[in-house]
């Protein structure tokens, strides 16, 4: 069930006014109508997965309460790693083996040794590297003492399966999230437009900007061999803006809806492409995944602290982590060390946390240094998507091959113009509503109402004309 599809329209207007009108005035009834929607959501994707999502969510709970209850350390560790290690086993299967079998297979060819390992045909459970990031949050919180486990079986299960997040997060955490689910809310029509507002500029985003994209991207990285330097530029370029689109279009309509709901969830995008370094680009892309990372990977291996050699090493652990969570291929790995890479003349000039504030806040327009700053991390972004969006590593090697061509200097052969224009109306609101929450916060709140009221239609109907094919989610692979 896609967010932009009738389907989900219909299933979330039920639970909307179930959930607000006959449970409206009962914390128990309300949590109950969102956990058994959420399940319900769940099960349109593959009603057999719905088993391993209840038994990773008791595996989670019943563990939080095992490492509280127990007075030794020895004892709390141990059921922390019971927890880590199933979880993890459950999600290495499902994503990883295949990836293992084949890359193990082809080490020993490499070394003289003929064997076949069989790989299977393993569907992947959607959302399952989201749902077990929760759960592991959780009990990570317990273990050192930053959350006391809740009790309540049903709210800590709403917690995991919170259906906005879900699929495709962002990645909550317990501390966050669990207070809201356990105290009463109350409707709040000025939320509840906001949030609408919230879900429109992110259909926006996924429904115009990133599906219309993905017909060119596609197009492009899949003949590639066929296409002049110039127009592998044009895609990578447009895969870079669909994958932002994409995802952070997702995250929008995910945030407004929970705002429907009475929820607010964590941030997971602050305009990424406008940042002026790499370090700044990732504290504001994909930012719940970023911070998981970082309070329990980077921080627990040392983080910051320590010589040059354990910041570089800490740097690259985590960044080729998380280019393996996002799937099981050598180019997720090599787009997470590149990524790295780009990030060590930062980290050696300790110069990564220069940017903290958005760029040109305050002012209308960028210095000429921060335009070139921008641009300069763009492209080192679209440098690293390139491997993100190829097949495989051959495939990635050969399209960069291809840009670094003469016909990198003739006209392009694919030029989408009227995605191009969506596209620079969509960076134009994106500008002006950069110190916002999300683009279209403020943008018209001082206009006349008609005015203000006319923009939110006709963008409405800008996604209704001018929809892509319906693609699916990127990140709903992951």
């Amino acid at each position: 069930m896609l967010f932009n599809s009738i389907d989900f329209v219909l299933f979330f207007i039920l639970v909307f006014f179930v959930y607000w009108i006959p449970a409206g005035k009962s914390l128990k009834g309300q949590n109950w109508i969102l956990l058994l929607a959420s399940y319900y959501f769940y099960s349109c994707w593959d009603v057999r997965f719905l088993l391993l999502l209840a038994f990773s969510t008791f595996l989670c709970y019943f563990t939080g309460l095992r490492i509280h209850s127990s007075s030794s350390k020895r004892v709390k560790k141990g059921w922390l790693w019971v927890s880590v290690l199933i979880n993890l086993g459950f999600l290495g299967f499902f994503k990883y083996y295949n990836f293992f079998a084949e890359s193990f297979s082809g080490f020993l060819q490499t070394i003289g040794f003929q064997t076949e390992i069989s790989s299977l045909s393993i569907i992947l459970p959607v959302g399952i590297s989201f749902y077990t990031f929760h759960g592991l949050s959780y009990v990570f919180d317990i273990y050192h003492d930053r959350l006391t486990p809740t009790r309540n079986f049903v709210d800590y299960s709403l917690f995991v399966s919170f259906f906005p997040l879900l699929i495709a997060g962002p990645i909550e955490r317990a501390t966050h999230l669990l207070p809201q689910i356990s105290k009463p809310r109350q409707f709040d029509y000025n939320e509840a437009v906001d949030g609408l507002k919230q879900i429109l500029w992110g259909l926006f985003k996924k429904m115009v900007i990133a599906d219309n994209c993905a017909q060119s991207v596609n197009l492009i990285f899949n003949h590639s061999a066929s296409y002049s330097g110039s127009t592998l530029v044009v895609g990578a370029v447009l895969f870079a803006i669909q994958i932002y689109g994409d995802f952070s279009g997702y995250t929008d309509i995910a945030l407004g809806t929970a705002r429907l709901l009475g929820f607010e969830l964590l941030r997971n995008f602050a305009f990424p492409y406008f940042s002026r370094d790499i370090a700044e680009f990732w504290r504001r892309w994909h930012i719940s995944l970023s911070s998981w990372f970082r309070d329990y990977l980077y921080i627990p291996l040392g983080g910051s602290h320590g010589g040059m050699w354990t910041k570089i090493r800490n740097t690259f652990i985590i960044f080729v982590v998380s280019g393996f969570w996002h799937g099981a291929n050598w180019t997720f790995i090599v787009w997470g060390a590149l990524n790295a890479l780009f990030m060590m003349p930062l980290v050696v000039s300790k110069r990564n946390r220069n940017h903290l504030e958005i760029v040109a806040k305050g002012r209308a327009l960028p210095s000429l240094r921060e335009l070139g700053e921008m641009a300069l991390t763009f492209a080192l972004a679209v440098i690293a998507w390139i491997f993100f969006r190829a097949q495989d590593m051959s495939h990635a090697f050969t399209y960069l091959s291809g840009i670094c061509s003469i016909s990198l200097f003739s006209c392009p052969q694919v030029w989408p113009t009227l995605t191009i224009l969506f596209i620079l109306f969509f960076f134009l609101i994106e500008w002006r509503g950069r110190e916002q929450k999300y683009a279209l916060a403020a943008i018209g709140t001082g206009w006349i109402n008609w005015f203000r009221w006319g923009m939110y239609y006709a963008i409405f109907i800008v996604v209704v004309l001018f929809k892509g094919y319906g693609q699916h989610f990127i990140y709903f692979q992951f």
